[in-house]
């Protein structure tokens, strides 16, 4: 008696969410799954139950450890790998169809060689993984000026991350409706074999990028499971592609900061400006007052 394989991707399909009514996405998903040939596709939904279970998994996994839940309830530990520690300027390139429009102080290739290239890395790259598909929102559900994308990705990390940091699931597929998306692709960049056990921060250590096509409004990042290498809402989308589609629609696309200091008196001064990469916004808003100034607060 002869058994025919299901495959994973045809069933993975088949289970495409009530509520999912454009083709365009599913069959974008399909031809990505094709390409990327993950061993299962499972579309998140963004509710409290998927987040729990994704945590626990990793912490399962040695991804996350679980803090102190009286000090800190519910907050984990993740620890990268030592080669994934940091956003990866000289791996980011704009591939735009004009060089001069990529700017003056960005990598680029020309796309039609960067496509090429990337299908080749990415072919077969989440092998041994599942495929998630992450709908998210950049604003406020149902907002005139919100942006919409969809990420896959290979990376349990991303989603959970993605979940805090966007509007997603469920509810901002919905609220896309027929809008425009920008198109994410993302992979750690380690496929597994079969009986291949995982390590509890997937990268590659020797291929990384992070590509933009500007005119086509997408995004492609291989091999990096940290921060906004990954988390594709974040610099790619909310400040590269997004600044384009500002040029062209003519609205501003820019990463502010609002930093805020109250004095030992009470009166809060309030700073609001476009605040450029490894300046000290984080160093400043974690920062601890030395005892001359403990009267302060940021």
């Amino acid at each position: 008696m002869s058994h025919t394989a299901v495959d994973p991707i045809m069933n993975a399909m088949r289970n495409v969410p009530s509520y999912l009514t454009r083709q365009d996405v599913i069959d974008w998903v399909y031809e990505m799954a094709g390409l990327l040939k993950p061993d299962s596709i499972h579309w998140c939904t963004g509710d409290q139950e998927e987040y729990e279970e994704l945590c626990r998994q990793m912490v399962d996994a040695g991804t996350l450890i679980s803090l102190n839940p009286e000090k800190r309830p519910n907050s984990f530990l993740a620890r990268s790998d030592a080669s994934d520690v940091a956003r990866l300027e000289d791996r980011t390139f704009v591939c735009s169809v004009r060089k001069v429009d990529a700017g003056p102080t960005n990598n680029w290739v020309d796309p039609k060689k960067m496509r090429a290239k990337l299908k080749g890395i990415f072919d077969g790259a989440m092998r041994g993984r599942t495929m998630y598909v992450i709908p998210f929102c950049m604003g406020p559900l149902g907002s005139e000026i919100a942006q919409y994308g969809i990420e896959i990705t290979d990376s349990p990390y991303v989603v959970v991350n993605m979940r805090i940091m966007t509007r997603m699931g469920r509810q901002a597929l919905q609220a896309m409706g027929d809008h425009a998306f920008v198109p994410c692709v993302h992979s750690v960049g380690a496929p597994l074999e079969p009986g291949q056990l995982d390590v509890p921060w997937p990268c590659n250590r020797e291929i990384k990028y992070i590509v933009h096509y500007p005119e086509d409004r997408e995004i492609w990042s291989y091999g990096s499971g940290y921060g906004g290498n990954a988390l594709l809402g974040k610099k790619c989308f909310a400040l590269r592609i997004a600044s384009c589609m500002a040029r062209d629609e003519g609205w501003l696309a820019e990463h502010m900061l609002i930093l805020g200091v109250e004095s030992p008196d009470n009166k809060k001064t309030y700073v609001a400006a476009a605040f450029p990469s490894a300046c000290g916004k984080t160093n400043f808003a974690m920062l601890i007052p030395p005892p001359a100034l403990r009267d302060w607060k940021d």
